[in-house]
């Protein structure tokens, strides 16, 4: 069995911390912030300034990989998940009856809670695994690397100790100094893909009033326009969240984060004005994060890995914008892998590194795509012209067929060439449009006059 120095104390260490403890690994988990979440949910959350971890106040819905992954190798954790108080959504829930179950469907399963919660069950997780310490108010400030070639990571610099590991697992997040400790030390540096984003997000918190209206009815949680998009992420103990997306270069960003001005902009959405209109309680200002990018670092290029000992996983290897909440679950999906493979990895990581790119990677360049066309479309202001792509999108909502579709694709079960493109889903399409030859994309909230004089 391995020893495993894990640095950072987010759900990606946490969740591979406990993992790895639970093959029986001998894990330690450095975090340089000395609060963990678990105390006073409604206080870590609002009130813990995290300005390394910009992400924390945003919205999260939890994908499937996260509910499989808790529920086969912590099924404790899942359970203190729902028990303080997230919720799980299945896709054909919007329907009145779910279709005839077909294999697979039982994943489709969104878990609506914020991200602390899920934070304070797998803290609370570590705690008790005797296989893990939490060193919390710890900061990693180097790596004892041993020359070679390639190099070897023996261990990780805290203050004027050294911890000594078989393997070292870099969960520190985007802002990782790891790439910079590497080539400091004479290695080859990480191969990094990606680049900035020009989008930014605005969310604000509700809370449902207790003797207050508690359902909108049957309303998507998105809506779209040109150059916005707004959305509801529906959360744990009658909290929800309201967001607005749009460019980072668009003039009236600035004004959105006046609350007014904000819940002005969202009620002309349909998807939030039905939030809004059940009277719920504000919670928090208006929070705003943009300075947004993709990125892939890769510790390993075309003559293999470019050091031993060490590998990253969460957003240190990847991270990708909010916009399809893919984050969470590629950073628990690594740390299932690494546990699993750990005594491999420690001795060899190419395995790791190899895996990471066909499984991971498509994701990234996924949203890569995705997030280059958003964003040109948002900063043009220009409808979209693709008739039969938001006819798709329109349909799903209505053919169990076709959302069934979306959802693997949302879930990260299937790729989206592999999930709409199978006959069965082109016939419903293209019966759907036939059904209604009128069809045009049509454009679900304010136009860009009726924006600007609202922001004004």
């Amino acid at each position: 069995m391995a020893r495993v120095a894990v640095m950072g104390g987010g759900i990606s260490g946490l969740g591979t911390a406990l993992m790895l403890g639970r093959k029986g690994h001998t894990v330690t988990l450095f975090e340089q912030d000395a609060r963990q979440a678990g105390e006073d949910l409604e206080r870590d959350f609002f009130d813990w300034h995290r300005p390394r971890v910009p992400q924390a106040a945003q919205p999260h819905s939890l994908l499937a990989p996260v509910r499989t992954v808790l529920r086969a190798e912590a099924p404790d954790v899942y359970a203190d998940l729902l028990a303080r108080g997230a919720r799980e959504y299945h896709e054909f829930d919007w329907f009145d009856e779910h279709p005839p179950h077909r294999p697979g469907d039982e994943d489709l399963v969104t878990v609506r809670t914020r991200r602390i919660v899920l934070e304070a069950a797998l803290a609370a997780a570590a705690r008790r695994e005797p296989n893990v310490e939490l060193r919390g108010g710890r900061r990693v400030d180097g790596l004892a690397v041993q020359a070679g070639s390639p190099a070897r990571v023996t261990g990780v610099r805290v203050g004027a100790d050294t911890y000594h590991a078989d393997l070292v697992v870099d969960a520190s997040g985007r802002r990782s100094p790891v790439p910079g400790w590497l080539t400091a030390a004479g290695c080859r540096p990480p191969v990094v893909d990606g680049g900035r984003i020009g989008i930014a997000y605005l969310c604000r918190w509700y809370r449902l009033r207790a003797d207050g209206p508690r359902d909108p009815g049957r309303v998507k949680t998105g809506s779209s326009v040109p150059f916005a998009l707004a959305g509801v992420f529906p959360s744990d103990n009658d909290s929800f969240a309201l967001h607005l997306v749009l460019s980072t270069g668009d003039p009236t960003r600035a004004a959105l984060t006046d609350p007014a001005v904000f819940e002005a902009a969202a009620r002309r959405f349909p998807a939030t004005a039905a939030w809004l209109g059940l009277d719920a309680e504000p919670q928090s200002p208006v929070l705003a994060m943009a300075g947004l990018d993709n990125r892939w670092t890769a510790l390993t290029d075309d003559a293999g890995p470019i050091v031993t000992g060490l590998v990253n996983a969460g957003d240190s290897l990847i991270h990708t914008n909010p916009t399809f909440g893919h984050g969470v679950a590629l950073g628990l999906l690594a740390g299932q892998y690494l546990a699993a493979h750990a005594d491999r990895v420690a001795a060899d990581p190419a395995g790791y590194h190899s895996w990471a790119a066909q499984t991971l990677r498509p994701w990234f360049d996924a949203q890569v795509k995705s997030d280059s066309l958003s964003a040109q479309r948002l900063a043009d202001g220009s409808p979209s012209t693709d008739r039969r792509a938001a006819a798709q999108a329109a349909c799903a909502f209505e053919d169990p067929v076709v959302m069934r579709a979306r959802a693997q694709v949302r879930h990260l079960l299937r790729r989206a060439d592999e999930a709409y493109g199978t006959e069965e889903v082109d016939r419903h399409v293209t019966a759907w449009l036939d059904a209604r030859p009128d069809f045009t994309p049509r454009q679900e909230g304010p136009t860009r006059d009726q924006w600007d004089a609202l922001v004004a």
